[in-house]
Order: C-alpha cells, then structure tokens, then sequence
C-alpha cells in the first residue's frame, strides 16, 4: 500500500517543480540566459550560417546579369553589347526559389527522422557537391540545373535554421535568435553584393567563378564544427532518447542550469500536446487547432513578399528605372541592404520591449504608408528631378523599416506559433506557400518595371501598398501577441481557442492543467 500512498505526494512535487521550473523561464532577463545558455547562442548562430548561404546565391545570381564578362560568355551579341536575354533571366531566377518549394517540404522528412544535426549536415555535403554543377557551368543549360539543384538544398536551410533556434533557446532568448534568421538573409545579400562588385570587372570567367567558389567556403566552416552540434532536446525527447536529451540541453547550457527541471518542461509539452491528438505529419499541420496556427505562420511569412520585399532582388534596376545614374544606383543598393542589416540589430531590442503582434502591424503600417508616397511622387506631372532621388530615399527608409519589424518579427512568430511536434512540418509549409509567392513576384516585378513593358517605376508604390493593406486587415485580427510565453502556454491558449487580440492579458495556469489531466 505505501507505494499507492505516495503517488498524491510525487505527483504533487512533481507540479510544483513543473511551476518552479516555468516560472524560472518566465523570470530569466535577457544577459542572465545569455549567462546560463551561451552554447546554445553559439551553436543557434552556427546552424544559421546555412541561411546565409541560402540569400548569397540568388544575390549573386541576379548581379551576374549585370557582368560584362558573364554576358559575354553565356550572352548574344545585340547592338555591339552581348546580352542575357529576359526568358533565361527569369528562367535563372526562379531556379533557386522553385527548388526552394521542394526543398522546404522535403526537408521535414529527414527532420523529423535524423533530427536536426544530421539533416544540416546532409544538406552541407550535397551543397559541396551541387556547387561544382555552377562552378564548371559554361552554359545557360548547365547553369539552371545547378540552380534548380542547389534551390532544392538551400530551400532547406531556411527551416532548419529557425526550428533548431525556437527549439535550443530559452524563452528570453528566443525572440532574438529566431529573428536572427532575418539578419543572416540581409548578411547574404550584402555578401553577395560586395563580392561581385569586387569581381565584376575581371576580364576572364573568374569574374562569376569566384563568387560560385566562394560557397565552398561556408562548407569548409561548417563541416569541422558539424559533428560537435547537440542535437534538438525536443527531438530526443519526442523519439524517447531522454538520456540524449539531457546530455544535449548540458551541452548547451552552462552547469548553473537545472537541467532536469528543463527537462521536464520539455516532456510535460510533448505531453500535453498528444493529449491533445496533435500529430506530426503534414496533414497535421491543418488537422484542428494546428490549422490555425499554420494559417498564422503562413500568413506572416507571405506578408514579406507581399509588402514589397522581393523589390529588394532588383534594387539597383529599380533606382536606375527610378531615374538615378548607374553608378549612384549601384552605391544606393549597396546602402539599401547594409541599412537593413543594421535595422535588423536594433530590432533584437524591439522585440524584447514590446512583443510581436504590435511591432508586426505598426511596422507594416509603416510601410504601407511609404509605399504609397513612392506612388504619389511618382504621378507628379512632369517628374520633377528631383523625385528621383525622393523616391530611391524612400524605398531605403522602407527597407530599414522593414527590417526593424516585419523582416524579424516573422521569424519569431514562425517559431512561436507552430506546435512543437510539427514545427520543423509548419515552419517547411510555410516557407513553401512564401516562395509560391515569390515565384510570381520573380516573374511580375521585371515586367512591372521593364521599360519596354509596363513601365510602372514608382507606380509600383500603389501595387505593394494595396496588398498590404490587406495584410494588415487579416494581421489585425489573426496574430497574437506570444512574447513572454512557454510553448505549453502557447499550446493551451491555442487550444482555448483564445481571440487573437487577448493572448497577451490572458491568464494560463499550467500546473492546474498539469495536475487535472
């Protein structure tokens, strides 16, 4: 008898830990889990370099149209000048985000099979290796397979990075990392920019060789490091590997940390989440409760490309349609990305002041608003000079906007939102509804601003502005505020069916709902 005696008490300790445990989480400041968990920043930081990868090619890409050399090799000659013509622009263009839609897909499988660790380091070898495809390429043929290729592996990274974040960081630390994703896309970019400005003007095939070599680089980085990564606890934990994950959450925090009671906010999540029949396959992701919390995700992340960000892959085309010399357009594009890479840093603090849902719809307030005045300057009579310039510091400011609130706040969210069995799955989705969409912008935008075609220039301001108006409208009444919450409260709001607009007052006792069930 005494064994059923005792089982009230353990379990009655049990949920007091359980309260202690959370509450710990809930009281931890940002410096203090940057104390107690700098593994887990590091090695979040290092999985995220494969982001960056994923923004370098396609930047690189787009610059390459540009190239005296790269137009002379892979070209015609049109006029006395070698050009690449508009279909295999775009053909080249939209290698990379359609293989992007498989991949992101694809890659929850082995997520969800080989974990986190293993997947990135399946997807390192393969870029190696896809890389040569682009390297040796000496035709436009030969060249769009190795985009549609390396599209396929890239698309990959973009879900790893973020679920590995959401998944390794305490809950102060969260908002930061994940939002991290945004400054490693910007990092790309500017990367991208900066090395076939340098190589441009190089009078032999080296002039695109190296920017394509240059992704060995990242691959010599990461190997070395890669069998030292822990894996995701919540992984080991959902695969009853609870000694792994012990192991894993000492390795990424320091030994201050108590990593059973850690431990068992993990398993009392898991827990909680197959009693509420949450699976772990796609259709999952659409079956109950997950519908709308894939709804919110999928929504966030198609808001980027719909407010205009997909401008961005044609910046210095846009200034000189704009009106700018080719020179000051090139040192504008430059500005525009090195703008948002420091927008997104100060956006860290942001986040941690005043949560997601706030930032995320002023911000896109923000940015509607500018998009229209780029519109509105753009049907002065006459087109003073001077709207020119207007117009191209405006969409600077927009960019520096964005990437202090919608930019990073959607990577957040992403992470927040999705339920811990089907996040990689959520996160994948996603990111595959996000490039759908920017296959057709990749495909609008240089007909939108092509002379020869619509020839919108700034007229595009009233385009971008309009769907973001309808982004707002669903935003407002769609995304909840989620700063401050463990994933089990997350979980039980959701399930609670909880308005959008009361997340944030709302009272949750988890212990009560612990002990209950």
């Amino acid at each position: 008898m005494a064994p059923q005696s005792e089982e009230p008490s353990k379990s009655a300790d049990t949920d007091v830990a359980l309260a202690e445990a959370i509450q710990h989480e809930h009281d931890l400041t940002f410096w203090q889990a940057a104390q107690l968990y700098p593994k887990a920043v590091g090695w979040s930081a290092f999985v995220s370099i494969g982001v960056i990868m994923l923004a370098f090619d396609p930047q690189i890409i787009g610059n390459m149209f540009a190239m005296p050399q790269f137009q002379k090799d892979f070209g015609f000659e049109l006029d006395g000048e070698y050009v690449i013509s508009a279909a295999w622009q775009t053909g080249l263009s939209l290698g990379n985000p359609i293989g992007q839609v498989v991949g992101a897909l694809f890659s929850a499988y082995p997520l969800e099979l080989f974990g986190r660790k293993w997947t990135f380091f399946g997807c390192i070898i393969l870029t190696a290796g896809l890389v040569f495809i682009q390297f040796f390429a000496r035709s436009l043929q030969v060249l769009l397979v190795g985009e549609l290729l390396g599209g396929l592996v890239l698309g990959c990274f973009v879900v790893i990075g973020p679920t590995y974040a959401s998944e390794v960081c305490p809950l102060a630390l969260r908002g930061y990392m994940t939002s991290y994703t945004n400054l490693c896309f910007v990092t790309g970019q500017l990367l991208g920019n900066g090395v076939t400005a340098g190589t441009a003007q190089l009078e032999n095939h080296w002039a695109y060789s190296i920017p394509f070599a240059l992704q060995w680089f990242w691959v010599i980085i990461i190997i070395p490091g890669i069998f030292f990564i822990p894996e995701s606890p919540w992984w080991l934990v959902r695969k009853g590997r609870v000694d792994d994950a012990k192991d894993a959450l000492r390795r990424l925090s320091s030994s201050k940390v108590d990593v059973d009671a850690t431990l068992a906010v993990i398993a009392e999540t898991d827990r909680l989440e197959l009693e509420m029949e949450a699976g772990s396959t796609y259709l999952d992701t659409i079956k109950g409760v997950n519908l709308r919390r894939t709804e919110i995700s999928t929504g966030v992340y198609t808001t980027q490309v719909l407010s205009g960000i997909y401008l961005i892959n044609y910046g210095t085309y846009f200034f000189e349609q704009a009106g700018l010399a080719s020179q000051d357009a090139f040192y504008m594009g430059i500005g525009f990305l090195a703008v948002g890479w420091v927008s997104t840093v100060i956006s860290w603090f942001l986040i941690a002041r005043y949560g997601r849902r706030r930032i995320f719809n002023i911000g896109l307030t923000v940015l509607i608003v500018m998009m229209f005045v780029i519109g509105i300057l753009d049907s002065i009579p006459g087109r003073p000079s001077g709207v020119a310039w207007a117009e191209s510091s405006l969409m600077l400011i927009w960019n520096g906007a964005y990437d202090l609130s919608v930019g990073p706040v959607t990577f957040v969210i992403l992470g927040e939102c999705s339920a811990t069995r089907v996040r990689s799955k959520t996160i994948a989705a996603a990111t595959a509804v996000q490039a759908v969409f920017g296959i057709v912008m990749t495909v609008a935008i240089p007909y939108m601003i092509n002379p020869a075609e619509a020839n919108m220039q700034g007229k595009l301001g009233y385009f971008f502005g309009g769907l973001g108006v309808i982004c707002l409208v669903w935003a407002y009444f769609r995304i909840p505020e989620t700063k401050g919450r463990t994933y089990e409260e997350l979980d039980l709001l959701f399930d609670r069916k909880v308005p959008a607009r009361q997340f944030k007052g709302y009272q949750v006792d988890v212990t009560a709902v612990s002990a209950e069930s």
